[in-house]
């Protein structure tokens, strides 16, 4: 069973790789391409409540996400933001970060903050079905 924060931001349609005790999903609301949702799966709903178990497993998580993002987006930096106030399971928003602008799909997006922090307020909203094809496309990169 997923919780509420997993569920809001499309699962299980944005799944791109799930670990023993973590989920990486698309981020509909893409401020910079690429971005992600790293959600646990533990009842949690600060960081310190995690289990050792996903504590170990993040790295594995985060592993993954930083050569997904490297392949796929050629990005310089990656953000990790917990932010936590609304969707209160502990979850990392997860933004490739990178100079000038990206295109896929037949949309451009940009990095409106670089080289400073990232500005959640300015991004290309996915629809649905564009969230899933670009979680589906990671997926498969995911497992080669």
């Amino acid at each position: 069973m997923t919780n509420p924060t997993a569920r809001k931001f499309g699962y299980p349609r944005t799944l791109v790789a799930e670990t023993d005790r973590w989920l990486v999903l698309v981020r509909p609301q893409q401020p910079t391409f690429g971005a992600l949702v790293l959600v646990c799966k533990d009842a949690a709903e600060a960081f310190s409540d995690l289990s050792p178990e996903a504590f170990a497993d993040l790295k594995v998580a985060v592993g993954g996400i930083e050569s997904l993002l490297s392949e796929a987006v050629g990005c310089q930096r990656i953000n990790y933001l917990m932010l936590m106030m609304v969707d209160r399971d502990v979850h990392f928003h997860v933004l490739p970060r990178y100079e000038g602008a990206r295109e896929h799909g037949g949309r451009t997006f940009a990095d409106a903050g670089w080289p400073g922090p990232p500005q959640l307020s300015t991004h290309v909203a996915l629809d649905e079905d564009a969230a899933a094809a670009l979680a589906a496309d990671f997926a498969a990169r995911w497992r080669s």
